[in-house]
């Protein structure tokens, strides 16, 4: 099967609809964050100096700024990965997953295997799945578009000296557990996995995506090969500004409130999809969306926009399909009304 790995959520919205599309929060900007990035539109005459930004990730992560890379948004790590690792063997990538990577990897001439998660076991990782000669590997956690949190030791059995582990954190901080400390099965911190990359965006929880400001963290040997893949100045200096105040305690304060509120929100709308007809939830959700398998579900996206909701389709996510559907969380009054349009568009099919 061919799959549509160009298409993303950002395609299905507009024209006024309800956007259930895009991962993406909508909330106001806090002035922690919005009045930097304003300040450092009176600096554009200079070229982006990264040092300080780059300092206060690898603060963040307890890292040495050897090892930190800042890109502009996630996806372009996804590109320096595919053209700086050109003698890959055998790149593997773990699906259902974000289809970037895949992609990336064959925009630069990589010919690249499947290792396909199944729905009867959660999408859950089993690290025993992804083959011994693999020696580039890419996974998402949690995984768009399943918000399936995989966990850290299973990842960890991955990794391998001659592998590099990518693993795709974009939505590791929106991620709650009661009583964790933050983050739970992140390996941002971890130095002492061999070849382990993990990649961080910040455009999804702070809603930059317009911005395009994201990050990665990866042994100190392997990221000059990375940054000489990158363009010069391949972030600008409000981007930057961005990574420093979301470095800093009072954002990492603030992706804890925000965390527990998408699982509580989260938790609201399992509650109400478990009463909607015919339908089933892929594994158990983890991050700010939800994947769900319903009979023609393609034909009922195309009806739910008809009465102004966009959500995401499965059928461009290898390991899914036209029955699939990826849905935002958004507050509850956006999900009530939504989830009652959805069975309303459900039981009046023939």
């Amino acid at each position: 099967m061919t799959y549509e790995l160009g298409h993303h959520g950002d395609r299905e919205v507009g024209g006024g609809l309800i956007d259930l599309a895009v991962n993406v929060r909508h909330e106001p900007m806090p002035a922690w964050l919005s009045r930097p990035i304003a300040d450092a539109l009176t600096e554009l005459r200079a070229y982006p100096d990264d040092a300080e930004a780059t300092a206060a990730v690898a603060a963040r992560h307890h890292r040495d700024p050897s090892e930190v890379l800042l890109t502009a948004g996630a996806a372009q790590a996804f590109v320096l990965l595919a053209q700086a690792l050109r003698g890959a063997r055998r790149p593997v990538v773990v699906h259902p997953q974000f289809t970037e990577p895949e992609a990336a990897l064959r925009n630069a001439g990589h010919e690249v295997d499947r290792v396909l998660l199944r729905e009867e076991d959660g999408f859950r990782l089993d690290a025993g799945l992804v083959p011994d000669d693999a020696d580039l590997v890419f996974l998402g956690n949690p995984t768009n578009p399943t918000s399936v949190l995989h966990p850290a030791a299973e990842i960890a059995k991955i990794a391998r000296p001659g592998r590099v582990l990518v693993v795709d954190e974009a939505f590791a901080d929106i991620t709650f557990r009661d009583g964790a400390a933050g983050e739970p099965e992140s390996l941002a911190d971890r130095r002492d996995l061999p070849g382990l990359v993990v990649l961080r965006s910040l455009t999804k929880t702070w809603g930059l995506a317009g911005l395009r400001i994201g990050y990665l963290l990866g042994p100190a040997e392997l990221l000059p090969r990375l940054t000489a893949a990158q363009p010069l100045w391949a972030v600008s200096t409000p981007a930057l500004a961005a990574a420093t105040a979301c470095a800093s305690p009072i954002a990492i304060a603030a992706e804890r409130e925000i965390a527990a509120r998408v699982a509580a929100e989260r938790n609201h709308l399992l509650r109400r999809l478990a009463h909607v007809p015919n339908l089933t939830v892929a594994g158990s959700p983890a991050a700010s969306f939800v994947s769900v398998r319903l009979p023609g579900a393609d034909k009922i996206r195309l009806e739910l926009r008809e009465r102004g909701y966009a959500v995401r389709r499965g059928d461009t996510f290898p390991g899914l399909g036209p029955d699939w559907l990826r849905i935002a969380v958004r507050e509850t009054a956006i999900t009530d009304a939504f989830v009652a349009t959805l069975t309303d568009v459900i039981e009046e099919r023939p």
